[in-house]
């Protein structure tokens, strides 16, 4: 399992953990869940980047040369 499988693996479980937290802290009136769910939103995205960090870069095959086709443009 490579680095970007194993983010992909622990998002779930990370996003309920966080929202565990969140929602016991609106339990017990420190904050209201309504000004904390962003915290979602940034966890999310923080895993998301570090999944884009650790993946593998894709090498795409070139593309047809451009110009100079032999008699005319391919239609």
């Amino acid at each position: 399992m490579n680095n970007a499988n194993l983010i992909q693996a622990v998002r779930g479980p990370l996003m309920m953990i966080t929202l565990g937290i969140l929602l016991t802290i609106d339990h017990y009136g420190q904050f209201s869940i309504w000004r904390t769910w962003p915290l979602l939103v940034i966890v999310f995205g923080v895993l998301k980047l570090g999944e884009r960090a650790v993946a593998p870069s894709v090498n795409y095959p070139p593309g047809p040369p451009v110009g100079n086709w032999p008699g005319g443009i391919p239609k």
